[in-house]
This record gives structure tokens, sequence and C-alpha cells, in this order.
């Protein structure tokens, strides 16, 4: 009989899995811890292995020629992490760093591969979940090219609202301090850009703070700014 996974264990991007199928992945994997401030992988490293997040925090960054940092994407608990290119050797295009301690399950390539070949159900969610990962892509890269900073900035709020939001009221409450370096670096943009773009929105009463953190007041108007799809919220996160 195999092992039964635990129904409060979160499933994150990994929710495409069937229960039976997403036993297989806890199984395979190997737990391991990570320190906050170190790496899962670097840009440029072999491909040969995806991470299951247990615990902790990890963004996944891309340098540019002139050293700026951009982040791409934040993980938590439930997520599975990496670049899925089964039976190729590729490299990452991305660096994983660990921003809380964190507890990874490593799930190596060879141990993957054995599972897509064995079960044709794994192999088709699978398929779904790299699927995922490439809208999630192409959504933010959209994000960010399409409609200028201003459009950049106000999908980056709607998917932090997405994936840190809590309803009150009318309102949502970013339940995660995110500065405003944090912000230009979701983006592309100058910390001193970012600001005057968030004190347009809180004149325009989009937004306001709240001990410090981002409360959207008129998700609609960010909305209209960013030419929102309306995209589910596994691909409309951060």
């Amino acid at each position: 009989m195999s092992e039964m996974v635990s129904t409060t264990q979160p499933r994150g991007n990994t929710s495409c899995f069937t229960e039976q199928n997403f036993n297989r992945l806890l199984v395979t994997m190997k737990d391991k811890t990570y320190p906050e401030g170190t790496h899962l992988f670097w840009e440029g490293d072999f491909s040969d292995k995806l991470f299951y997040v247990k615990r902790g925090r990890i963004k996944l960054t891309k340098s540019t020629d002139e050293g700026k940092e951009l982040i791409l994407y934040m993980y938590g608990r439930g997520d599975m992490v990496g670049q899925a290119d089964p039976f190729f050797s590729t490299k990452h295009s991305f660096t994983a760093e660990v921003i809380e301690d964190s507890e990874i399950g490593v799930i190596e390539q060879k141990d993957l591969e054995i599972m897509i070949c064995q079960h044709c159900d794994f192999a088709i969610d699978f398929m779904k979940w790299m699927g995922i990962h490439h809208r999630l892509t192409q959504t933010k890269f959209r994000d960010l090219m399409m409609y200028g900073k201003p459009g950049a900035l106000c999908s980056t709020l709607i998917r932090l609202s997405n994936t840190y939001g809590e309803q009150h009221g009318d309102n949502i409450l970013i339940n995660k301090k995110i500065t405003h370096t944090d912000l230009s670096n979701m983006i592309g943009a100058t910390r001193e850009s970012v600001n005057r773009m968030l004190s347009d929105l809180r004149k325009k009463d989009a937004l306001e703070y709240e001990n410090g953190m981002i409360v959207i007041k008129d998700l609609v108007m960010l909305q209209d700014i960013c030419h929102c799809e309306l995209c589910p919220n596994e691909i409309c996160r951060i």
C-alpha cells in the first residue's frame, strides 16, 4: 500500500496533480534544509533537479548585464520550483535564492523520468504543471513589456493580492510587507519611479497603507491600468 498524503499538506502550484500522483512526488523527493541567504541553484547551473517547498520562501531572479536584479517569481509552501526539461541537459535561466529558512524536497531528474515513463497519468499531470509555468512566464513578460511601468506595477499589485491578499470589507490587504525596492525589482524600474507611481495611486484613492502593508481600495482601477485579462489565480500570482 502506498504512503498516504497528509490532508494538511499545502498544494500551491502543484494542485494540478491528482492526490495519487502528488503522493508519488512526495515519496520520491529527499528532504533537505536550506538556511536563509543560500541558493537552490544559480543561473547557468545544470537543471537536473526540481525543488518542492515544504516550508519557507524562495525567490527566482534574473540578472541583467548591468548587474540589476529582476525578481520574476516568489514561491512558498506547496510550490514546486525548477526548470522542467526532462530527458534534456539544460541550464537554469534564473537564480533561486532562499529568503526564509526552508525545508525543501529535492526531486532528481532521473527519478522524475522514471515516473513519467511508468505512469502515463503522472506524465499528463506533469505536462499540466509545465503548462502553468509557461503561462505564468508569458503573462509576466506581457505585463512588463506591453503597458509601461504603471501597467507592470498595477499587475504586480494584483498578483500580490492574489498571493497574499486578505479581504477586509471592500478592500484587500496584502498581508506581506513589500518594500518599494522589492516592487522596483519586480518590474525593472527604479525605486524613485515606483515611489511616484504609488503616490499617484494613493492620490486616486486606489490604495493606501496600513501598518506598512499595502491595502488595495480600487481593484478595478488597477485592472484597467494593466488591461487585466482576468487570468485564474494559479496564473495571476507573484
